[in-house]
């Protein structure tokens, strides 16, 4: 595993008795992700051990995708790479365009107001339907988190060089 790799899924549970595997997605490309043809890197985190795949059909059902991977067959083949993680190198990410960001580019960003007052860390991303909400970890509020909106009314700049996000807040979100 050489260069950067990026957690695109992981490997929630086994669908059916012919191998295919229920995945649970990491990225905002689910559909480019997980498209028949495809090739991903299977990982356990635990032990490193890793194996490369091929994706053969690919279907979403209720925010999962569900995966026939090239040379698994039966349950007893995918049974044990249930939590497991799918990546890919960053060589095959593709290019964005101006305005979208990976997961990994916005985790770990600071936040702060447009008056320069520092508000947290983004620690995570939701997906909950219109636009994505950034959930922010806020120390000085004891274990408060802060959850924003991602529009152009609230996210002012993203600088994924500084890992910094200006934001202006909107009455009530605090």
């Amino acid at each position: 595993m050489n260069g950067k790799w990026y957690t695109v899924g992981k490997i929630v549970n086994t669908h059916g008795i012919r191998g295919d595997v229920k995945v649970l997605p990491q990225t905002d490309f689910a559909e480019e992700r997980f498209a028949p043809g495809g090739k991903l890197l299977m990982v356990n985190e635990e032990n490193g051990e890793s194996r490369e795949i091929k994706i053969i059909s690919s279907r979403e059902q209720k925010n999962v995708y569900l995966l026939k991977l090239d040379g698994f067959n039966n349950i007893n083949e995918v049974e044990k790479y249930k939590g497991w993680l799918l990546k890919i190198s960053e060589s095959e990410q593709g290019e964005l365009e101006e305005g979208q960001y990976y997961y990994h580019q916005i985790i770990g960003c600071a936040v702060v107001t447009e008056e320069g007052e520092e508000l947290g860390v983004i620690a995570e991303i939701l997906s909950p339907g219109a636009n994505d909400v950034w959930v922010v970890d806020r120390p000085k509020s004891k274990g408060k988190q802060l959850l924003l909106p991602v529009i152009d009314e609230v996210v002012l700049d993203v600088n994924v060089t500084d890992k910094r996000v200006t934001v202006r807040l909107m009455e009530g979100l605090i």
